[in-house]
Formats: structure tokens, C-alpha cells, sequence
């Protein structure tokens, strides 16, 4: 199936994007393309113009400075991946980008693409949302003049494909502390088969002081309109010696975090998702702490 007519156009800057958004209501922007085009061929959405901002380099690129971890949004998973700033300071999220899709996904998939689309099944919004991501937004007033603002991955995602970003803003970069040497995270998921996206994914990022838990992120996402904070979870572990027995104890109260709004669908039903949360939570933490490895 073909989509259906649109008009194209290539901006050059991020201010040429945001003023052909202004001027055409119902104007998408196109990243990589993986998510939004075959939405457009299945006719499962119709856009009367795609804005290409594939060649705005300012929006490209990885840098840490000052503790902080910078990565614009077309940097595609394949360059997060490869990048050994990402690995020194980010491991949970350097692993996550090489379970992303298959290599032509990894090639031409972006970061800021990725968790715009904001599918409930994609893996960087449960682990954005543990590492305590910031993303910058920009709109019609221009970066000087007030236009741009920031939003904590904690408010960023707001249903299914449905996010903070207004209709005539873009998102330029995404932003997340490092981690720190007593921190330890990780991220673990329940894959489809035919498309690695989660069935069910739990993320953590837990500090650890004298082997005792200090302070704690906890999320789970697959099944859930947005990644979901455990905060039950988090408050079982902050305090506690990280042991089998006590994380256990801890990651069984996720189900109590997850409330009503958790969905199935023929591969693997709520309720079953619902159970095995708290399975890929022990299975992050184990990891993350040592007690199990990957293979």
C-alpha cells in the first residue's frame, strides 16, 4: 500500500523546521523515518507535508561535560552504540541502542525520533525515564527568546504516541546525568521474536554505599501507556543491603505500582505481562548488582 499525497520540504535549521511547522498545520517531522513511514504506507495516518530535518547537523552529535551526558536527537542508535562516551557514562543506555531493531533500524533510527513516536513498546523511554533524562524543547520563540524549555523524562511521555512536544516545537537534544561509580544500572526485557521491541522492559539505576542501597530509579514499560516509575519498589530498596532476599521482597511490589491501565494483546496477555514485571525488574537489578550476568 502507497500513502497517501504530501508535500515534502528539507529544512536546513532547527528555526526553518520550526517556521514550516508554524505555517502548515498538520505537518510532521521526519528524523530517520522508521517509525513514522510505514504508519503513512499502512494508511494509518495521513500528513499533508513531512519536513526533513535529516540535514541539520546541530542537532547531531554526543558530548559529556560537566557530569552531564549530551546527545542531540538525530543521532541515530547506531552511533550511541559506537560511542565510548556513552559506554563510560551510560552503559544501560549504550546496551539498549545494540538491542534496538535490526542494523538498518540502528543505521537510520534516531534518538529524538524514537521516544517523539513514543511507542509504549520502545525500550528508550523506560530507560530515559530511569536515568533521569531532560530533553530540550524548541518552539516558535526561538532560543533567545524564550522559546525554548525543558522536560523531565518523567513528564516528557504523556500516553500512547502522545508526548509533551506542541504541535510547532522540536526536540533538539536529550540530556541525563552520568553515572556515578557507586551507581549501577541496567536494563532488561521480555522481546518479541519478530520484532525486539518489549513485551515487557524494567530498567533501574541504583546507588550503593557500603553495600547497602542508598538511593533508587525504578520503571518498567511494554505493557503501560508510559514507562511506569515503581516508586513502591524504590522505597523497598532505599536502605537495604542488596541480596537476593530483599530485592525479591522489593520488585514484587511493582504490581501495585502498575494500577488498571495494563494492556495485552494476542502474543502475550495483561495479565501475563503483568506478572512477569516483576521477573525483568529481578533480572535488571540482578544484573546490575552482580548477582546474575549476562551471557
Amino acid at each position: 500500500m502507497f500513502a497517501t499525497e504530501f508535500e515534502y520540504q528539507r529544512a536546513t535549521s532547527v528555526s526553518e523546521a520550526i517556521q514550516l511547522l508554524s505555517n502548515n498545520p498538520g505537518a510532521k517531522i521526519l528524523a530517520g523515518g522508521h517509525s513514522l513511514l510505514p504508519m503513512m504506507k499502512l494508511r494509518l495516518t495521513s500528513i499533508p507535508m513531512l519536513i526533513d530535518i535529516g540535514g541539520i547537523n546541530e542537532l547531531r552529535g554526543i558530548s559529556v561535560e560537566n557530569n552531564i551526558l549530551r546527545i542531540g536527537a538525530l543521532t541515530t542508535h547506531a552511533e550511541i552504540a559506537e560511542s565510548y562516551d556513552v559506554k563510560d557514562n551510560a552503559g544501560i543506555l549504550w546496551e539498549t541502542a545494540y538491542g534496538i531493531g535490526d542494523p538498518q533500524v540502528r543505521n537510520r533510527g534516531t534518538i529524538g525520533g524514537n521516544i517523539s513516536h513514543a511507542d509504549p513498546a520502545s525500550d528508550l523511554p523506560t530507560v530515559l525515564k530511569v536515568m533521569d533524562a531532560k530533553f530540550t524543547i524548541q518552539g516558535t520563540g526561538g532560543l533567545m527568546r524564550g522559546g525554548s524549555r525543558v522536560v523531565s523524562a518523567d513528564d516528557f511521555f504523556i500516553g500512547p504516541f502522545e508526548t509533551d512536544l506542541g504541535e510547532n516545537e522540536i526536540l533538539t537534544a536529550i540530556e541525563m546525568p552520568v553515572l556515578m561509580a557507586n551507581q549501577h544500572a541496567e536494563y532488561a526485557k521480555m522481546a518479541h521474536p519478530a520484532t525486539s521491541f518489549a513485551v515487557v522492559g524494567a530498567g533501574v539505576v541504583l546507588t550503593v554505599e557500603d553495600d547497602v542501597c542508598t538511593a533508587a530509579r525504578v520503571a518498567v514499560g511494554g505493557f503501560t501507556p508510559v514507562p511506569t516509575r515503581g516508586l513502591t519498589v524504590e522505597q523497598a530498596l532505599i536502605g537495604k543491603v542488596l541480596n537476593e532476599e530483599n530485592i525479591a521482597s522489593a520488585t514484587i511490589l511493582i504490581h501495585g505500582d502498575l494500577g488498571s491501565d495494563v494492556f495485552g494483546d494476542v502474543f502475550a496477555s495483561a495479565e501475563y505481562r503483568q506478572a512477569m514485571a516483576a521477573i525483568e525488574l529481578k533480572h535488571a537489578i540482578f544484573h546490575a548488582t552482580g548477582l546474575a550476568h549476562h551471557n
